[in-house]
Parts: structure tokens; C-alpha cells; sequence
């Protein structure tokens, strides 16, 4: 699928975190923020409404007694609602404190475990005050923990957290911690630690980690579902064995299984400490689900639960892969979805700089099927973009192909959010394609027409030629001139294929 290119990051882009100016603080004890505007929105509305909306569609809380949590921290756009989904677990909870574990990305000499000892972390939402008293016990109580604290300024793990802890618990302070090396053994060591410090604390521990780099979609769905089932186990050995293996196995592309390996072992060996009995999966997908994404090399995300009691929602994970088309036409109520969730794209990315996951949609949108989306601005064209190729869920290329034709049509600045108001959206499901002998075949008005000739292509929908009123000939020329063929260049040589199309719009459900 054609995909944007956005301003977020994923977690493996931390070549770009040093233009930040993080040297102008003026309090050495305030660690300023480093990737605010490129990992997360930079004013303060907008990522105040992005972490809101996030809250909002997240998946219902059931977990009983939680202990510790496990979630993602590459950029919102991407992994913003799988974070949520954790956080909307245990936003009842309101810890006092909250012990945020990030690793280690951009030093890589150091090998220890850093604690922020003093002051606050600073965010578009303001300053998160530091639990000194927690900071300095831990410090005082482990030889592998010193205060480093250029280790933290550019570390986006631990960042990337702390607007969602002072959104969901505004009254809690934080304890940052970068641990520097997935070593087992000194991840084992600081959980006791830090279970034992806690034994009497009103707390949360947030183990900040993303999944697999890099692997195609496929492979990344399997991996981290192997990855994710040790981290329910909540056994550090047999976790770090199981990553062992699946490095192993030369999946190609895959860098790692899991890029916060240390936080989530030091959060086992804590959550075992303070009670827990058993990790849950709340959510997962990968940077190949966003709407922005691309499917052969992808990023994985997770949010597990690590609890004292409870079940947690089940069917976390699709067996197979999304359903072939279907033949039968859409319902009105799978219409009305398709054009809301193109709608709330647009909307979430203009307000927030984010965007909706495509899930939880019914069967019917499951199905792989191509689509244009169209948008009109007070009946003249302002945009139009599709994605032919039935491979991908239907709910997912509307919102894709929304977001390209806002943005990414050259015949058009990019839609700003004063003409979203005045916009209409109109989606044209397609059928499979059909190859065809002659343009003879062609009805207008009821087929769409795909041209190949060379290197060169294009495709009208049904309804523009008689929306040009065009006969047969003239809408045959144009598509040549469309694909930059020389005028007749589909007599001869040309490959031809005719679809058709449900077309519906807003209009048509006011």
C-alpha cells in the first residue's frame, strides 16, 4: 500500500533525537523534554486531546489487582493507542508514585542502571515531580544504581511515558530509571530491590518497551506473540531464554524481540516481589496496523498487564489472516463506518498530530479489498487517492487512503483543519479485477477501467466519465493522457482491466 510519510518516529530513529537543544535548560535537576514535537505533540492542547482520545477508544479495563505494566514507547502515531490501552487498565489504581523503566538507547557504553534522584521531568504538561525519597532509598540500596545523569537526557523510553502518567494519575510523582544492559541477572537484582522499596507504597511500575524491529508483518506477528506469551510467565530466565531463541531462528530483518528486554525482566522480578501470579495481554499490533505504516518492515507493540488477581480480555491475537472479499454489497450501518472512521482519521490527525487504530471493526470490513476515498469541497474535487490490491483489511485502506488523499494528492496543498468542515468524503469499495480484450467491453458508467501499456498506468473509477461526459473514445484518450502515453496508445499493446465499485457518501446518511 502507498503510505505518508509523517513527522513521528518509531523507537529505532533516535539519530534524529540530538537536534533537540536539550543543553538550554537552565535547572540542572528539570530533565527538559527531548522529543516532544517529534515522538508526541508539542502543545500542550493537542497532546492533552491526543492522550484523551487514546483513553477514550482504549480497550475496557478488567484486570484485577495490578502490579506492573508493560507498554510501548515509539512514537504516539504509531504505538499511542496500544499505551493507552495499558494505562486504561489500571487507571483506577491512582499510585502514589510511579516507577517508570526505560532502556538504554542512547548510550551505549553505559551498562548499569541510572536513577533520576532529584527535581522533576518536564513535559508539554508540566513538570512531573521526582519521588526523591523512593530514588535515594534505591540508590542507597543497590550497587548496580548511580545517578548518570547524562544517561536520560536523550532517552526517549522513559519520556514518552510520563505525559500519559500525568494525564492518568495527576497526582502521582515518578521515579525515572534507565536501566543500560538486558543482563538478567542485574534486571533480577533491582526487581527485588525495587519490591522490596515499594512493600509499603501505594505504586505502579511501568516497564517501557517496544517488540520486534524490522521483520516483515507476518513474521513480526509471530514473533511477538512468542515474545509476549514469556513475558506472561513472569520468569526472567525463561524470558531471556525464549528472546535467545527466537534471535536464533535468523527471522529476516528482525534486530531484536524486544527493545526494552531489561525494563520488562526488572518489572517481572518486581511485579513477583509485590504478588503478582501472572502477566496479561491487553493489546497488540505493529507499526504494519498504523495507517501510516509499512508492511515489510514493521515495529511491534504490546501492553501486558502483570497482576495479582483477574482475567484479562481474550483474543488479543487473530488466528490467520484477515478474510478474502467478499461478494456480497455493503450494508448501510458498514457504510456509516467506513465513513466515520475516515472522518475521525482526519479529524485525530489535524487536532492531535495522531491516529485512530483501524480495529474492532465488523467481518464485512475485515474483508481485503481495494478502495478509493474521495474528497470533495463544496461539490469540486479536493482530493482523490485508492489502493487497488485486494490485500489489505477494507476498514484499514479507507483510513489509509483518507489520510492520502488529505495530504499526499499533488493536485493539492494539503487539507488544513479550517476545510475539513466544508469537505465531504465519498469511498468507492472496489470488486475484483477483471481483464478485458477490448475497450468494447467497457459500460460506462458501470465499470471502472485499469490501463497498462509498458511502464505506464492509470485507472479512471465508473463514475468519471460520465461525470466528464465522456463517450467511450474520449474517456479512453484521457486515460492515456493520464498514464503519459501518447493519444491512441490504448488501440494497441495495452492491457486492460474493468472492476466496479459501491459508491457512497456523507451526504447520502444526513
Amino acid at each position: 500500500m502507498k503510505l505518508l510519510r509523517l513527522r513521528y518516529l518509531g523507537s529505532g530513529a533516535v539519530g534524529l533525537l540530538f537536534a533537540c537543544g536539550i543543553g538550554a535548560q537552565a535547572d540542572r535537576d528539570i530533565r527538559m523534554p527531548a522529543v516532544s514535537g517529534q515522538f508526541y505533540p508539542s502543545d500542550q492542547k493537542r497532546l492533552r486531546q491526543a492522550i484523551a482520545q487514546f483513553l477514550q477508544d482504549a480497550v475496557t479495563a478488567r484486570i484485577e489487582k495490578p502490579v506492573a505494566l508493560v507498554v510501548p514507547h515509539a512514537g504516539y502515531i504509531y504505538s499511542g493507542q496500544v499505551a493507552a490501552d495499558g494505562y486504561r487498565q489500571v487507571r483506577d489504581l491512582q499510585p502514589d508514585v510511579v516507577v517508570i523503566l526505560g532502556t538504554n538507547h542512547a548510550d551505549p557504553g553505559f551498562r548499569d542502571i541510572s536513577v533520576w534522584a532529584r527535581g522533576s521531568y518536564r513535559t508539554p504538561l508540566g513538570d512531573a515531580p521526582i519521588d526523591e525519597t523512593l530514588a535515594a532509598m534505591l540508590l542507597a540500596a543497590n550497587t548496580d544504581c548511580r545517578f548518570e545523569r547524562g544517561v536520560h537526557l536523550r532517552e526517549h523510553s522513559v519520556e514518552v511515558q510520563v505525559p500519559f502518567v500525568q494525564t492518568v494519575f495527576p497526582r502521582a510523582r515518578i521515579v525515572p530509571v534507565v536501566i543500560g544492559a538486558p543482563d538478567p541477572a542485574m534486571c533480577s537484582r533491582f526487581g527485588a530491590t525495587l519490591a522490596k522499596v515499594l512493600k509499603e507504597r501505594r505504586a505502579l511500575i511501568v516497564a517501557s518497551s517496544d517488540l520486534s524491529h524490522y521483520p516483515a508483518y507476518g513474521d513480526a506477528n509471530q514473533a511477538d506473540r512468542e515474545t509476549l506469551e514469556a513475558v506472561t510467565a513472569l520468569d526472567v530466565r525463561a524470558f531471556d531464554s525464549r528472546l535467545q531463541t527466537l534471535m536464533g531462528r535468523g527471522v529476516r530483518g528482525l534486530d531484536t524481540c524486544a527493545c526494552g528486554a531489561g525494563p520488562i525482566m526488572a518489572a517481572m522480578a518486581a511485579a513477583k516481589g509485590l504478588g503478582a501470579v501472572r502477566g496479561i495481554v491487553v493489546s497488540y499490533a505493529n507499526s504494519g496496523d498504523v495507517l501510516v505504516g509499512d508492511r515489510s518492515r514493521v515495529v511491534g507493540y504490546g501492553a501486558v498487564v502483570m497482576a495479582a488477581g483477574g482475567e484479562g480480555p481474550p483474543g488479543v491475537f487473530k488466528d490467520g489472516a484477515p478474510t478474502a472479499p467478499v461478494p456480497e454489497a455493503l450494508a448501510a450501518s458498514d457504510k456509516r463506518t467506513l465513513l466515520a472512521f475516515a472522518r475521525k482519521t482526519l479529524q485525530s490527525y489535524l487536532a492531535t498530530e495522531t491516529l485512530p487504530l483501524a480495529r474492532n471493526f465488523p467481518p464485512r470490513l475485515q474483508a481485503l479489498q481495494g478502495a478509493f476515498v474521495t474528497l470533495k469541497k463544496h461539490g469540486s474535487l479536493r482530493g482523490c487517492i485508492g489502493h487497488m490490491a485486494a490485500d489489505t483489511a477494507l476498514g484499514q485502506v479507507v483510513g489509509a487512503m483518507a489520510m492520502e488523499a488529505a495530504f499526499n494528492d499533488l493536485r493539492f496543498s494539503p487539507l488544513a483543519a479550517a476545510d475539513l468542515r466544508d469537505v465531504e468524503i465519498e469511498i468507492s469499495v472496489l470488486t475484483p479485477f477483471k481483464p478485458i480484450t477490448s475497450a468494447a467491453e467497457i459500460k460506462l458508467g458501470r465499470d471502472g477501467v485499469i490501463l497498462h501499456k509498458g511502464d505506464k498506468s492509470a485507472v479512471f473509477l465508473p463514475q468519471v466519465a460520465t461525470e466528464n461526459g465522456w463517450d467511450l473514445p474520449e474517456m479512453m484518450e484521457n486515460l492515456c493522457l493520464k498514464a503519459g502515453l501518447p493519444a491512441g496508445g490504448w488501440k494497441q499493446g495495452a492491457r486492460l482491466f474493468i472492476f466496479q465499485t459501491e459508491v457512497f457518501s456523507e451526504s447520502e446518511f444526513r
